[in-house]
């Protein structure tokens, strides 16, 4: 019994916790803590409920075992994998050859960086720039408002830097339950003696450990920083010195904030204005700040200016370039920052390259040997409409499930149903297979191995630790195979032709600069992993960003002015109540994964609709009482939890179970991100036979699908 402990890096959120997994001859029996491996992002090996549990998903009883093939929609035969292949290969390249821009192909944060380095390559060597993955749904505002202040859209400091700062402002982001060990960096600071502010719609468990708590209404996020800016502006408590000689746009930034009072901005977020005072002057004057977020900024209309704001408010505090101090963007998935890096993106090549520089273009046609669109392509929101037009016929999914994770779902459902071609490529059946052509089983993050880069730009290698079941293959096999039999055979970066996910990271580090010095050799024998940039093998890699100049052409923050923007829909009479959208602990993305563990589940059963008890009195609900929640675009049946963790007026509502069938794909005009955590809506007291029947209607989101015989 040959039994042994492997390094792999926990497949759950942007943290990147190393763990062990305890196995015999490839079969798992159990985790072990990393507590003996120094640097770590999880220090002394710490795990969340979903990390404990980690194992259960990877024995779910539905894992996808052999390629499968569609008779009609929700039935499938079983096919072989030359035969699976064959097929999706060559209706690419039918595609390819009518017109490239009647394909999609969504990539995945929840797999390695490999995998996506190769999806969204295959998809530009076949002519499209129509390829994005779920940042595009979490933190595609991150990027671009970052990259509009700072010149580059990624976390500019470290975990460690958040532990060393005196005070932290955490803002649209409930810290504790979605990134629970990263948290602890938080509680550490506080302990020293930080101050923590928390602005927040909901009382969370975050907001528990605040010292000023701001409970704006959802979407006014805008109207809250730049009165955060007035005060620090108006009492001079800005860093003259760093303003002066390292940002550009301060004096229309004091302008157009004028008016941002203390008392106007009450008026807009309901939070007090000598709150507002507090909390500017504690983060001005704290010294060393940092500032984290996650969607309650991102995914609004306006997320891109709330990035920009947020890293306005950072820049004249001088809070940048020095440890201790940055902006700590929260990425959902463990990959989300490798995917942006590695180019899964509809405007960018690997490096953040635009496809629309022609440089940037000409060399990645030299180094793939092949001619490239220099056209934008479609993220996956604009995916669904230009389906539905008929203007793209075919999708390619590896490892997502738009059907629970779109805004608007129903939108979603009904244009994948004009698809001519749809391949699915997952570890499990999804509400989104139901309309594959062909679905192409894939092995799970703790089967096979590679690279991975967490939030902190730390990249790390997770190990190969248990075997597949049945016939699953790993994601960089599949993709790589489909680009050999779709014809790009040639050597090296001009071909598909790879050994292991060794080879691919050795194609990311020769085209990526930012990744250069980033070799498999390094990173297995570094379990601590190693921050990018890193531009050579003898580069220790990068802490803290913009120590002597921003990213930007001229090398300065370039400051933002921003007027106010709420929601796109604000309540009105038929809609009175603000929907938004929110998290559990022991949950992830669309349940594909903590779906399947029975711990996770029987303590994290069901959701609930929050609402505050002085509307739950007016519209006579109680808690456990069954509601359903009504927007412009659908319903949704839930329970009611009657709560003061909501303003009066609010409505909060976990997105796990499929909750996206209400919410707005009203669209940032930069981001493209779609506005899931504000929209108005109406709640209804139903009887649960109601319920029952309008459950109906929700995508299951662990669907049972059915293997024919062919």
């Amino acid at each position: 019994m040959d039994e042994k402990l492997v390094p792999v890096v926990c497949p759950y959120c942007g943290v990147g916790c190393r763990l062990y997994i305890r196995s015999s001859d490839g079969h798992p029996l159990g985790i072990e803590y990393a507590n003996d491996i120094p640097g770590i992002s999880n220090e002394n090996g710490k795990l969340c409920p979903k990390g404990n549990a980690v194992l259960e998903y990877v024995l779910a009883r539905d894992r996808l075992k052999k390629p499968l093939k569609a008779k009609e929609q929700g039935k499938f035969v079983e096919i072989s994998w030359s035969q699976a292949i064959k097929e999706v290969a060559e209706r690419l390249k039918e595609y390819s050859k009518d017109d490239p821009n009647s394909m999609m192909f969504f990539g995945s944060a929840k797999t390695f960086n490999e995998p996506n380095y190769l999806i969204q390559k295959l998809a530009r060597m076949l002519g499209t720039n129509n390829v994005d993955h779920c940042a595009r749904l979490c933190h595609a505002s991150t990027v671009s408002g970052l990259k509009a202040v700072f010149g580059a859209g990624a976390m500019t400091n470290t975990y460690r830097d958040i532990e060393e700062a005196n005070v932290i402002f955490i803002i649209g982001h409930n810290f504790a339950e979605t990134h629970p060990v990263g948290f602890r960096y938080v509680l550490k600071a506080k302990e020293r003696g930080a101050k923590v502010i928390v602005a927040d719609p909901r009382f969370t468990r975050t907001a528990w450990f605040a010292d000023i708590y701001l409970q704006h209404y959802p979407g006014t996020d805008i109207a809250l920083i730049n009165g955060l800016i007035h005060v620090i502006i108006e009492e001079r408590l800005y860093d003259e010195k760093f303003v002066r000689e390292r940002c550009t746009g301060f004096d229309e930034l004091a302008k157009t904030v004028e008016k941002f009072t203390p008392g106007y901005v009450e008026k807009i977020t309901g939070v007090p204005a000598d709150l507002i005072v507090q909390a500017a002057r504690t983060f001005a004057t704290g010294g060393k700040g940092v500032i984290t977020w996650a969607m309650g900024i991102t995914q609004h209309t306006h997320g891109h200016d709330n990035v920009r704001l947020l890293a306005t408010l950072s820049a004249i505090c001088g809070y940048q370039g020095r440890e201790g101090c940055g902006v700590s963007p929260m990425r959902g998935q463990n990959n989300v920052q490798g995917a942006c890096d590695l180019g899964v993106l509809p405007n960018v090549f690997p490096g953040y390259k635009a496809v629309s520089d022609p440089e940037g273009r000409k060399f990645f046609e030299e180094f793939w040997g092949t001619e490239l669109s220099g056209e934008v392509g479609l993220t996956v929101i604009e995916a669904a409409h230009a389906i539905e037009k008929g203007k793209v016929r075919a999708y390619y999914v590896m490892g997502e499930n738009p059907v629970i994770s779109d805004a608007n779902t129903n939108h979603v459902i009904k244009a994948l149903h004009k698809l001519e071609f749809m391949v699915v490529q997952d570890i499990v059946p999804t509400p989104t297979m139901e309309f594959a052509d062909i679905v192409l089983p894939a092995a799970a993050m703790l089967e096979n191995e590679g690279s991975l880069t967490n939030t902190e730009r730390r990249v790390q290698w997770s190990f190969q630790a248990i075997n597949p079941p049945g016939e699953a293959r790993p994601d960089w096999w599949i993709v790589s195979e489909i680009g050999k039999a779709a014809g790009f055979t040639g050597d090296g970066p001009k071909g598909f032709n790879y050994s292991g996910p060794e080879d691919i990271l050795r194609e990311v580090n020769a085209c990526t600069p930012q990744y250069r010095g980033i070799t498999p050799e390094r990173l297995k024998a570094n379990l601590a992993g190693i921050h990018w940039p890193c531009p050579s093998e003898d580069h220790p890699g990068t802490r803290v960003l913009y120590k002597e100049r921003f990213l930007t052409s001229d090398g300065k923050a370039h400051l933002a002015a921003v007027e106010y923007r709420g929601p796109a829909e604000t309540p009105d009479e038929d809609y009175p109540f603000l929907l938004t959208t929110v998290r559990y602990v022991g949950h992830y993305h669309t349940l594909t994964m903590t779906g399947r563990s029975r711990a996770l589940v029987k303590r994290w059963p069901e959701p609930l609709a929050e609402i505050h008890p002085e509307d739950a009195e007016r519209l006579g609900i109680k808690t456990g009482d069954w509601v359903k929640i009504v927007t412009r675009r659908g319903e949704y049946p839930i329970r009611a939890k009657v709560t003061r963790t909501v303003k009066k007026g609010v409505i909060a509502v976990p997105w796990h179970w499929g909750a996206n069938v209400v919410t707005n794909d009203a669209l940032d005009p930069v981001a493209k991100i779609p506005e899931t955590k504000a929209c108005a809506c109406k709640v209804v007291k139903i009887t649960e036979e109601e319920a029952r029947e309008l459950m109906k209607k929700v995508p299951p989101v662990i669907p049972e699908i059915e293997i024919v015989r062919g």
